[in-house]
């Protein structure tokens, strides 16, 4: 029992290690601060309460629903976790190269003006957190923990995707709810260098992905010459 405890902190650890730069609840939480000027305080806080409810289930869905709809769509883990990567390494750059921060704002408030004063689910969710690139990380664990099943508890596998996605959304409502503090004691310019340190992150993670990818399709084509 004590290792199959050190075996979920393990998982849990890896899962926030990968997720975290890509999740990165600075880019919500700048977001949050400025399309949240025209709410009071009582719809942020239902606002925020409806967004972290909403990352947690996004990112549950994706984990247990995702494999089966890519199997029924025919598309394998080899091209998920090639395109994933790629997704990831796009969004990476525009990390460590960002856009103005008024231009992510005008985009931002334009979809919040679609969405009818609900800031929720667009875009502080959709795509913010649990956007193209975090799926595609999460599809890629997936499919990484149904080959684990040998090595980890059963149980292990079925708590940790749950007690992760849980700890994300912890994280993300703290780092909104306390967005006035955070930006005041390390200002607009640490709030930048970190999004920075997390895209050169996500760019190294995102040269993992498509190498494993690579690795498998070549070791597929090789199979495939060697049995004809």
């Amino acid at each position: 029992m004590p290792d199959d405890i050190m075996q979920l902190f393990k998982l849990i650890g890896l899962g926030l290690a990968f997720l975290l730069p890509m999740a990165n609840p600075l880019t919500a939480m700048v977001m949050y601060l400025s399309l949240g000027e025209s709410l009071s305080a009582e719809e942020k806080k239902q606002q925020l309460r409806q967004a972290t409810l909403c990352v947690i289930l996004a990112l549950l869905v994706t984990y247990y629903a995702g494999l089966w709809i890519t199997s029924a769509l025919g598309i394998s883990m080899v091209d998920i976790r090639i395109a994933g990567g790629l997704i990831v390494a796009y969004i990476g750059f525009r990390m460590l190269f960002p856009p103005a921060v008024s231009d992510m704002v005008s985009q931002a408030n334009d979809q919040h003006t679609a969405s009818h004063n609900n800031i929720a689910f667009v875009p502080l969710t959709l795509p913010s957190t649990v956007g193209p690139g975090t799926m595609a990380l999460v599809l890629s664990a997936s499919s990484q923990m149904h080959g684990m099943r040998g090595q980890y508890a059963q149980w292990v596998l079925m708590v940790a995707p749950v007690i992760l996605a849980v700890l994300i959304g912890l994280i993300f409502f703290i780092c909104l709810r306390s967005s006035l503090s955070i930006v005041r004691v390390i200002g607009h310019g640490g709030v930048d260098a970190i999004s920075r340190i997390m895209g050169f992150l996500l760019v190294c993670m995102a040269v993992q992905l498509v190498l494993e990818g690579g690795q498998q399709y070549a070791a597929t084509l090789l199979t495939h010459s060697a049995a004809s």
